[in-house]
């Protein structure tokens, strides 16, 4: 079992936890990813590593469904069953010396590190943190930190900018010449994304964590068409050269237990809060 050393709310239907495990927390890099599984009788949920501090990992996660349900219901001092990690390959730190990070809704929490890493580099970091609305969002003070500028966006504009994230990064890229662009979140923002940066020439990286099962390549459910070639996204990723990515093939996917899904939530009586 491993401890929950904290939990939290920290935005609407939004929780972090921090997870005592000193060997995962050792060898954990940006961009890694784990699979949790909650009791005995949970799914498999991959989640991306948001921090890493000392003998402690922590992740972040929006109620979802019932095994994401059964992760927010745990306390502080409860045990998760099974935490596996560090999974997928460590970010890559590209060369560029103007870096402007997306994170869409719970992928704020998946850019953290890597854009941490960035500005440790010395590289100059803008980030783009996107919303539905102000209630979802978080740790805008923790990115101000270290970046450069801090960009929010939301949907209602009850927040920052009035728009999507490709809007508002449209509108930053007026006075600014971002030489690669690393957007993490729903796979539709990513799809956006990609497609706008293709057309305007800028690189762009994706990370693809959450369509992981088993998380070390003996499943397939991660299969990608990716340009020309077939990759699994657990081990040859999470991250991708957005341009390559086939997204409606993702979103097609995706989709394909959406009814299953919503019987399950309904059959335990969870409520999300969208």
């Amino acid at each position: 079992m491993f401890k929950i050393l904290k939990k939290e709310e920290i935005a609407q239907n939004t929780y972090l936890l921090d997870i005592f495990a000193p060997d995962i927390a050792r060898h954990a890099k940006p961009g890694q990813f784990l699979i949790i599984i909650p009791n005995n009788t949970g799914e498999r949920i991959p989640l991306t590593i948001a921090d890493i501090n000392d003998d402690r990992i922590t992740i972040i996660l929006i109620v979802a469904g019932k095994s994401t349900a059964e992760i927010v219901s745990l306390n502080e001092g409860d045990g998760i069953k099974d935490v596996v990690g560090p999974l997928g390959n460590a970010s890559e730190i590209q060369s560029e010396d103007f870096i402007c990070l997306i994170g869409g809704g719970v992928g704020i929490a998946a850019i953290y590190p890597i854009a941490k890493e960035y500005a440790a580099q010395g590289k100059k970091v803008h980030c783009i943190l996107g919303v539905r609305s102000k209630q979802f969002l978080f740790w805008k003070d923790k990115f101000e930190e270290f970046c450069d500028k801090v960009i929010t966006s939301s949907d209602d504009g009850s927040i920052g900018f009035k728009g999507n994230v490709v809007q508002a990064l449209e509108n930053e890229l007026k006075e600014n010449d971002y030489k690669l662009v690393i957007a993490i979140g729903p796979t539709i923002m990513m799809k956006f994304v990609a497609k706008y940066t293709k057309e305007n020439n800028i690189k762009t990286i994706v990370s693809l964590n959450t369509l992981m099962v088993d998380g070390i390549g003996m499943c397939g459910g991660c299969r990608i068409n990716y340009g020309e070639k077939i990759k699994f996204v657990c081990v040859d990723g999470p991250e991708f050269d957005a341009s390559k990515v086939d997204f409606d093939e993702i979103l097609n996917r995706n989709a394909s237990y959406k009814k299953e899904e919503n019987h399950v939530c309904k059959m335990n009586n969870i409520i999300l809060k969208r």
